[in-house]
């Protein structure tokens, strides 16, 4: 039988047990802030209660709840940032819409991404991103049920820590089915670069840096 989950504990009992393997070493601090209203549906009420949860069971995360911003168009927004002494440094990781079944999974990589400075990347991407001088946006569409999103949300958390001009923004279609039709996507995961370069299914990080490389060429 599945183990339920304590009394305000967003998470399943199992999977909360399971966090300290991965939180509580952390060799970096990180904020969690979350953009979101709590009354206004229970994606934003459900991922504010998972980031305040964190912060309050684990001594290396923090968190920060921001109201909506007008120019975020979908409700919540979760980021993921460095905490130094000097406060919260940006690394460009951005989850969109309540990160729930597989994607709970992708919420850890974003942490360790921004907790182990991208050294969750192999060292030969980390060195061929030393050379791009160019803005790059990820966006990495998929949902609760799409394991193959966890694999692609890694590499792309990682890619973002590891170089200032790239950003990440992993969007939970199942909450906003809109953004598959915008880009007339028909599988899972999804991921478009610069709005005009797509690559489905998963990819491993070569061949996602050479695509990265010929879109801004």
């Amino acid at each position: 039988m599945e183990k339920k989950s304590e009394e305000g504990n967003p998470f399943d009992a199992a999977t909360w047990d399971l966090l300290p393997d991965y939180f509580e070493y952390l060799p970096r601090p990180v904020q969690i802030n979350v953009w979101g209203d709590s009354s206004q549906g229970i994606g934003e009420k459900e991922a504010i209660r998972i980031a305040t949860k964190l912060a309050s069971r684990f001594a290396n995360i923090s968190t920060e709840i921001l109201p909506r911003r007008a120019n975020y168009p979908y409700y919540p927004v979760i980021g993921v940032f460095d905490r130094q002494e000097q406060g919260a440094v940006d690394k460009g990781v951005r989850i969109i819409g309540l990160p729930s079944g597989y994607q709970m999974t992708s919420l850890v990589a974003a942490v360790q991404a921004v907790s182990f400075q991208g050294t969750t990347l192999e060292a030969k991407s980390r060195i061929q991103l030393q050379s791009l001088r160019k803005e790059v946006k990820l966006e990495l569409l998929t949902a609760a049920d799409d394991e193959g999103g966890t694999m692609l949300a890694k590499i792309t958390f990682g890619l973002a820590v590891a170089s200032p001009f790239i950003r990440t923004y992993m969007i939970m279609t199942d909450s906003f089915p809109v953004a598959n039709l915008r880009y007339s996507v028909s599988h899972l995961p999804h991921l478009v670069v610069n709005g005009r370069t797509h690559i489905n299914g998963v990819v491993d990080e070569d061949v996602l840096l050479k695509q990265i490389a010929l879109t801004v060429k």
